[in-house]
């Protein structure tokens, strides 16, 4: 085998694997679906803010107490509920079921906001 015989067939080679890996990485990329994401509720003033918040499935809400007194975060029906959150702390909740969500704090009952699952 020649010197540039062996050169063609190592850039050949070089050339399939580098194809190889491109087209390799695209189909994960293709069949992957969309990250989840982190969103953030903050606690103040006795008000969530946002009081509506959407998200996808699989997405993870965290609700931050900046009030100086505990609260809950509690939907209807008690699909999800974080007893008390004190002062400075934080809940979070993964979403995996698709829907509307009001829920309040059960220690402040005119505190109302509402989670939308897509």
């Amino acid at each position: 085998m020649t010197r540039a015989s062996v050169r063609r067939f190592l850039i050949a080679l070089a050339t399939a694997s580098t194809l190889c890996l491109l087209l390799s990485d695209t189909g994960a990329a293709a069949t992957a679906g969309p990250r989840p994401t982190t969103h953030r509720v903050v606690i103040d003033s006795l008000r969530f803010d946002p009081q509506l918040l959407t998200v996808k499935a699989g997405d993870t809400i965290v609700w931050v107490n900046h009030d100086p007194f505990p609260h809950t975060v509690t939907a209807e029906g008690k699909s999800f509920d974080s007893h008390e959150i004190a002062p400075g702390q934080s809940w979070k909740y993964t979403a995996r079921k698709a829907g509307e969500f009001a829920y309040a704090c059960m220690l402040h009952p005119t505190m109302k906001a509402t989670l939308r699952v897509e």
